[in-house]
Order: structure tokens, then C-alpha cells, then sequence
């Protein structure tokens, strides 16, 4: 017997899908619908069998190109050790009632299937009752009926989220690439290179957040009574909000000067009516805590467009900001989102993924995610964390100037190698920075016309105006009245070893090793796109981490292919 009820979906997924477990063992939980009388269940792990019976036979070798999925009914068993299962299961608590428990190892399975295949989360549930291969890995061959519903699988990728098991995943296939002997010394030579990955949020201008993030907020109130959106806005004396378009409902000739004005005057008296409205129905917001929270998120959202947008005058004006304020939001439902480039000519509106690449194995065992605004080598302090967790160390870094500045460079050790392009050298008429050499134990250097002066690792010589312009080489030195001056970079030594490297042909040889860690980004492209498929930076942590899990297996079993090709 069971009685239905209108319940908020995110609570309902959480309610339906919660799983019981004891100690570290798995016992699903779920106490809106549990039987009562029922006793506290305690399950054994997941332990499927490891031999294909005849039926999964038929299945194996039928399969021709999606050979991930062999592979993972071969190995689900190492992948998922009873350890690691254990550490699945510590993510739930023990109740004694609740529904059949499903072992948190196949859900997880199910999230590596899901980023191989690239298919939605309704599309999960539909896999596992109408594809044998995914029916084959789940050990499930031939259910009618799925394995778990849609609000399970949720639940579980938010407490994954929440624990950082996504980490422990990823980790998991480099422990299995060592025992299967792919994956060897903990010391690597790692590449590591970054691509874009535009965000999931929608990017609109200052006009169409201000609006979006009012219509959100009297969305809420709307949704909660069961009132039309239209009304509600009439009600507020916010008739902008009410129409599909705001640009469409502002109607103003945008080629005229004084139209961007009128418009930003508009919207801004817009929000201010939706919060006298709000501020007279109190009853409304406080009703209820989430429509509270929802309602102050999206004011919170309005108000954070207009200080980092709108500037106003001293006689009280408005008008649009010029240049792009630090931080600019520019998606109301990811805030995380930023503008940023790729290169000078690649714009990038989302976030920044960061591969780290072993180049003796081809494993990842370490990804990153920043806004695009976020220069490359603010990435490495968390890239050192999960290396560190994984007792992993790097002799070898192949990067490329954008981590220079980074903490791995700036504060390595004298046994790490960095291979690297320099930044070039200012060419032209006049003698390039290579021509004044640097005498390092005295902290001198000295000039083509033997001018000798001390230094400071990362400050700036300035040559005397006198003595440079009775210079017999000035003509090709420098135009400057207050004579040559020679910047010295906070890590010179290492960019003249840099320079001295690129002139060799070995030396060019090292650099292009390097290229290995943006194969490894094209095959992560491939799997994960180009766009992202959640909003906000950690969700998408996990979505990359979990597509280097299936980059991690297809390394594994080509090494394993190869091998036994070669016996």
C-alpha cells in the first residue's frame, strides 16, 4: 500500500534513492517507503560471478567495436575490490527499515558506462533493461525490470560528489594498470595540457541576466501557489518579466544613442518593483524554507549582475560598465562560468579541463577543472594534491608556457626535469636579451660592450643613460634616451637551459614528447564533447574524472592486448 504526494523532485530523488548500510557494508535505505516490521538487512558484497556463463558467452562475442564492455566483465571483479567496495559503502548508514539494497560497485559501473556512451540519465535506466552489454556488466542479462531507478543512480552521484570518491575511482585504475603491469614506477614523466570545455549554462548580457535571474525569482512563488508566471508579474508591475523575450518587450530602436540607457533604466526599475512586491509578501517567501532560499539566490543573483555591470552616475543615472568587471558572472544558472581564452584567438564562455598524462604508460591519474578566466598554472596546486594522495611523483615535467608560473616550477626540487618551450626573445633590429650574458655566481651581467652591472633574479637592469649613449654599439642596442634596460625573468636560469635546449635537435626531440598528453585531451574530447554536462566546476570534476577512467581502461586493455599478442 502506498499513498502518492506532491513533493519537491531533488527531496524525492533523495528520499527515494537513499541506501542503508551497516558499518561498511551496504544495506539500502529508504524510510519514506520502507515496509515496517522489516529488521535491519546486512548484504554481502557485490560479488558477481567471475566466469561468463553460456548466455554471456553469446553476449562477448557478439560485441565488435564497444570492447570496453568486455573488458569490464573480465575486471569489474579488480576494479571493484572488496576494499574499494567497502569505501563505497561507507557513503551510506545503517537503518532498520528500507527497499532491497542495490551494491553501490554497480551503480558506479553504471556511471563509467554512462561516460563511454555518452547517454542521459533516463537513458541509464533505459540501457540496462533494452542493451545486453550493459546488462552483460551489471549482471543483470535479460532483466525486464532495472537493476535501480533513475533517482538511485542520482543520489549516488551526489554522494560521490559530496565524499570525493570520484577521486578514489580514478585512482582505482591506476592500481589496476599495476597489477596487470601496465603501470609501473610511481615516478612519472607527466605532460600535462589543457583544452576548453564551454559551460552547460546559458550566456546572455546584462539585460536578458537581470531579467532571467526576475523571472526566477517569481518563478517561485508562482510555481509554489500555482499561479500563472504573467500574473504574478502583472501583480508585481513587472509586465517585462512576463513575455518570452525581454529585449522583445523593452521595443526600442537599439541603433539609437540613448536606447542601452533606457533599456538598463527599465530593468533596473523592474527589480526594484519585484522586491517592493516581494518585501509586501512576506507570507508568500517565508512559508516555505526552500522557496526562501530559491527567492534570495536569485535576488542575490540580480544584485550581483548590477554591481559588477552597471555603473551609476552622481546625479543617480545608470549606464553599462565599460571594460569587464573581475569575476563577471555571466550565466544565471552557472555561476561558476566565466569568460576566458584558450590562446589570443580562442574564446572560451565555461571552464578549462587539465589532463595530466604519464607519458611511459599513457595512464591519467590526475585531472583538473578551472573557470576559463583562471590562468593555467593555478591548477597545479590541486593536480599536486591528488598526486600526493596517490603517492605519486613527478621527475618530468612536459608542459607548456602557460605553467611556467606554477607552483611545480617555481618550487620544484633539483631533481625535476622541466621540457618546455621558452618565451621567445624580443627580435628586431636591435640585440636581443640572448646577447648580455649572466654571470650567475657573482649576480652580474654584462652588456655586448662589456658593461658589467649586478642583478636581482626578478627585477629589471637599467643600463646608465650616459654610458649607452657613448656606446660604439648603440645603434644596435637601443633608441632609448634613458639607455637599455634588460628584464630578468623570476626563473631565468631555467629559461636560458629552455633556450640552450631548443637549439639542439635532442634537445627539440624532448619538447615533443610532449604532444602525447594532447592525444590524451583529443580521446577525453571525444568521450566527454566539448560542452559541458552539468553546471558549476565540481560536478564537471567528476564528469572528467570518470571520462579518465574509461581513457585509464581502453590503456589498460591495449597493454593486455598487446602482451598477449607478443606471447
Amino acid at each position: 500500500r502506498s499513498t502518492t504526494t506532491r513533493v519537491d523532485t531533488d527531496e524525492f530523488l533523495e528520499r527515494r534513492s537513499c541506501i542503508l548500510m551497516w558499518g561498511g557494508s551496504m544495506v539500502a535505505h529508504n524510510s519514506s517507503f520502507a515496509q515496517e516490521g522489516s529488521s535491519t538487512m546486512r548484504p554481502a558484497l557485490w560479488q558477481p560471478p567471475l566466469e561468463p556463463s553460456v548466455a554471456e558467452l553469446a553476449v562477448l562475442n557478439r560485441i565488435r567495436r564497444a570492447k570496453l564492455f568486455v573488458f569490464l566483465r573480465h575486471h569489474r571483479h579488480t576494479l571493484f575490490s572488496d576494499a574499494f567496495q567497502y569505501e563505497l559503502a561507507a557513503l551510506y548508514k545503517a537503518a532498520p527499515q528500507g527497499q532491497p539494497p542495490v551494491p553501490p560497485a554497480q551503480l558506479a559501473l553504471a556511471l563509467i558506462l554512462q561516460a563511454y556512451t555518452g547517454v542521459s540519465d533516463d537513458e541509464v535506466i533505459e540501457a540496462t533493461t533494452m542493451d545486453r552489454r550493459w546488462q552483460l556488466v551489471l549482471d543483470c542479462l535479460d532483466t525486464e525490470t532495472p537493476p535501480f531507478s533513475k533517482g538511485t543512480f542520482v543520489a549516488f552521484r551526489a554522494r560521490l560528489l559530496a565524499q570525493h570518491l570520484d577521486r578514489r575511482l580514478l585512482e582505482r585504475t591506476v592500481d589496476l594498470a599495476a597489477t596487470t603491469g601496465a603501470f609501473g614506477s610511481r615516478h612519472l614523466r607527466a605532460a600535462l595540457d589543457s583544452s576548453p570545455l564551454w559551460g552547460a549554462g546559458r550566456v546572455e548580457d546584462t539585460y536578458n541576466l537581470l531579467g532571467h535571474a526576475l523571472r526566477k525569482a517569481l518563478g517561485v512563488i508562482a510555481r509554489q501557489q500555482g499561479w500563472e508566471l504573467a500574473d504574478v508579474a502583472q501583480d508585481a508591475g513587472a509586465e517585462l518579466l512576463a513575455a518570452s523575450s525581454l529585449k522583445a518587450a523593452l521595443d526600442l530602436d537599439w541603433d539609437a544613442p540613448t536606447a542601452r540607457d533606457q533599456a538598463l533604466h527599465l530593468v533596473l526599475e523592474t527589480l526594484l518593483s519585484v522586491e517592493r512586491w516581494v518585501g509586501s509578501h512576506a507570507d508568500l517567501v517565508t512559508a516555505t524554507p526552500r522557496v526562501a532560499e530559491q527567492m534570495a539566490e536569485s535576488l542575490a543573483v540580480a544584485h550581483q549582475v548590477c554591481a559588477q555591470d552597471v555603473t551609476l552616475s552622481a546625479s543617480g543615472g545608470a549606464t553599462l560598465r565599460e571594460g569587464v568587471a573581475p569575476e563577471r558572472r555571466i550565466s544565471v544558472e552557472d555561476g561558476e562560468m566565466r569568460h576566458g581564452r584558450k590562446s589570443r584567438s580562442q574564446l572560451v564562455d565555461g571552464y578549462k579541463r587539465h589532463v595530466l598524462r604519464d607519458l611511459d604508460s599513457g595512464l591519467i591519474p590526475v585531472v583538473g577543472i578551472t573557470p576559463a578566466n583562471v590562468p593555467e598554472a593555478r591548477v597545479t596546486d590541486s593536480i599536486e594534491q591528488d598526486l600526493a594522495a596517490q603517492k605519486l611523483t613527478v621527475r618530468e615535467w612536459h608542459i607548456d608556457r602557460a605553467y611556467l608560473a606554477s607552483r611545480v616550477v617555481q618550487e620544484r626540487s633539483a631533481e625535476v626535469a622541466i621540457y618546455c618551450k621558452a618565451w621567445p626573445v624580443r627580435r628586431g633590429p636591435y640585440f636581443a636579451k640572448t646577447a648580455f650574458q649572466l654571470d650567475w655566481e657573482r649576480q652580474e651581467i654584462r652588456c655586448p660592450n662589456n658593461v658589467v652591472l649586478p642583478f636581482e633574479v626578478g627585477g629589471q637592469v637599467q643600463f646608465p643613460a650616459a654610458r649607452c649613449r657613448e656606446c660604439p654599439v648603440r645603434e644596435r642596442c637601443t633608441r632609448s634616451a634613458q639607455g637599455r634596460s634588460v628584464s630578468i625573468h623570476p626563473d631565468e636560469k631555467l629559461m636560458e637551459e629552455l633556450r640552450e635546449r631548443q637549439l639542439t635537435a635532442q634537445g627539440r626531440a624532448k619538447l615533443r614528447e610532449r604532444t602525447a598528453v594532447e592525444h590524451g585531451l583529443a580521446h577525453v574530447g571525444y568521450w566527454q564533447g566539448d560542452r559541458a554536462r552539468y553546471r558549476g566546476a565540481r560536478k564537471n570534476l567528476l564528469d572528467l574524472r570518470r571520462t579518465a577512467v574509461v581513457h585509464n581502461l581502453h590503456v589498460i586493455a591495449r597493454y593486455q592486448a598487446a602482451t598477449a599478442k607478443a606471447a
